[in-house]
């Protein structure tokens, strides 16, 4: 995998990566597999803490770009939209998942 650029955005408490993952004769890589990818780019990231966007193979190359966040909390994590906790759900551990809504909501 690599790093085509890499931006700390301290207001957001997170780390952004756009990558590049060349993988020749394998297949288009699953969101856990990029997932422990950047987790070896940022060394000491938490992996339930990583959200990965906007990742797309190219149709014919065996090339997969994309877009991931390290973020510093769980708490910081709480800028995504629910449907991304949501598509990130079975990833991770729950730790990072957000705060349930004390409002009543549905039952």
């Amino acid at each position: 995998m690599e790093i085509v650029n890499r931006t700390e955005n301290k207001l957001l408490q997170r780390v952004e990566i756009e990558f590049r993952w060349k993988h020749p004769k394998q297949s288009t890589p699953s969101r856990q597999a990029v997932i422990e990818m950047v987790r070896g780019l940022e060394p000491g990231s938490n992996p339930d803490l990583v959200i990965v966007k906007d990742c797309n193979t190219r149709f014919g190359m065996a090339m997969t770009t994309g877009r991931a966040y390290v973020y510093a909390n769980a708490e910081a994590m709480t800028v995504e939209p629910a449907y991304i906790h949501k598509r990130h759900e079975g990833l991770h551990g729950g730790s990072a998942e957000p705060a349930a809504d004390d409002d009543g909501g549905e039952a």
